[in-house]
């Protein structure tokens, strides 16, 4: 089956290549900056709206004027380019996937997409326009044969490192079928609880290097605003947060990976991260961990390999049911860690029997579309226990 996939790669452009690339990325920058103020200001001024198609119009009359001819020495791809991904922005927007689009940073993170009119790909190197050589791309892995690149994205990352990620269609093929069903429980102490008793560590990379990065950060505010020494303590800041963002970012991949590779069919809870994160007494560990990031990876990963992935109904009560017979209980706080069931005495790893309870909705989802609540579980449970009364 013929998916999009993203390759991505290392690159050290020169000295000259990095001088394109910062016009490339200023220029994109401004006319999505530009381009965000039309639609705006078009909107609650005029009560109109702006489409890419006028947008790209009045682009074209920006850059004849001589006070923004600057615009013209990089190549127009990645400015059209910068404006179909501000639409794609309000899309999200109006469609409840994103918030409100924002104004880009000279600090943040720099990007410029090529489509294919816009650089040349002889099976073994990338020349962007506007540039003479070959980019210098560092081969991590190979790019899948017969594959032609679609489009090519340049960024420049905070830690001032710069990558190439490449779109291909690939054909992936589905993995053999295993006989294997799972349910995951996410916790903090371990990040993936299994139903069949397995646990995967939380490594807590922000919390191994949480002293390192206060300290850098204190350096860096008491550096003089605009002298060199603080742009250096901002890049150290910056190298930390890029050290625990790709080993935490790691760990979620080959764990991912692992798990679908082995199991056919997937269960997992519907989490409502953004709103768990309001915990103040939380919200750090839950960021640290990254279940958000986990769960997505493992839905796009069933997608491609052939396997099931399941989501159950979010206030499923997935930790105080019974796996054996079925009670729920009334409340369970968050430090009992080990439970006894007050109809059938079983005693239960609160954390073990969560993994196996959403299994078992998640088995149910898939097979007749079931969604329990826990108001209709303990309402069926109290009318059961009624009917059985004399």
């Amino acid at each position: 089956m013929e998916q999009k996939k993203t390759f991505r790669y290392r690159i050290y452009p020169t000295g000259e290549q990095e001088q394109i690339l910062a016009q490339t990325f200023g220029c994109a920058r401004f006319v999505y900056n530009w381009a965000l103020r039309k639609k705006t200001d078009a909107y609650y001024n005029e009560q109109k709206r702006l489409y890419y198609k006028d947008l790209s119009a009045l682009l074209t009359d920006l850059k004849k004027q001589d006070e923004y001819i600057w615009l013209n020495d990089v190549s127009s791809v990645p400015l059209q380019q910068a404006l179909r991904h501000l639409d794609k922005a309000f899309i999200n927007f109006f469609e409840g996937r994103g918030e409100y689009p924002i104004f880009k940073k000279k600090r943040n993170q720099q990007s410029a997409t090529y489509v294919a009119s816009a650089f040349r790909w002889d099976g073994t190197h990338f020349t962007l326009a506007k540039m003479n050589a070959p980019l210098n791309i560092v081969w991590s892995r190979p790019l899948p044969d017969g594959c032609k690149p679609s489009s090519v994205v340049v960024s420049k990352d905070c830690a001032n490192r710069y990558f190439v990620s490449v779109l291909v269609e690939e054909d992936i093929k589905p993995l053999p079928v295993v006989n294997k069903m799972i349910g995951l429980d996410l916790g903090l102490k371990s990040m993936v609880i299994t139903s069949d008793g397995q646990t995967h560590g939380n490594p807590k990379f922000f919390a191994k290097d949480e002293k390192k990065l206060a300290k850098a950060q204190r350096r860096h505010a008491k550096k003089k605003k605009g002298s060199k020494n603080r742009d250096k303590a901002r890049l150290k800041v910056a190298r930390i947060h890029t050290r625990i963002n790709e080993r935490r970012r790691d760990y979620q991949h080959k764990l991912s990976t692992t798990i679908i590779r082995e199991n056919q069919v997937v269960c997992v809870e519907s989490l409502q991260i953004k709103n768990m994160v309001k915990n103040h007494c939380l919200a750090k560990a839950i960021s640290d961990v990254g279940w958000g990031e986990f769960l997505r990876q493992l839905e796009y990963k069933a997608a491609w390999y052939g396997r099931t992935f399941v989501k159950i109904d979010k206030w499923y009560p997935s930790s105080k049911r019974c796996f054996d017979c079925g009670h729920v209980l009334d409340s369970l706080t968050l430090d009992v860690r080990v439970w006894t069931c007050p109809e059938c005495g079983v005693v239960h790893d609160r954390d073990i029997n969560a993994a196996r309870n959403i299994l078992a909705a998640g088995l149910a989802v898939n097979a007749c579309g079931e969604s329990v609540r826990p108001g209709r579980a303990k309402a069926q449970a109290g009318i059961s226990r009624r009917s059985r009364k004399p």
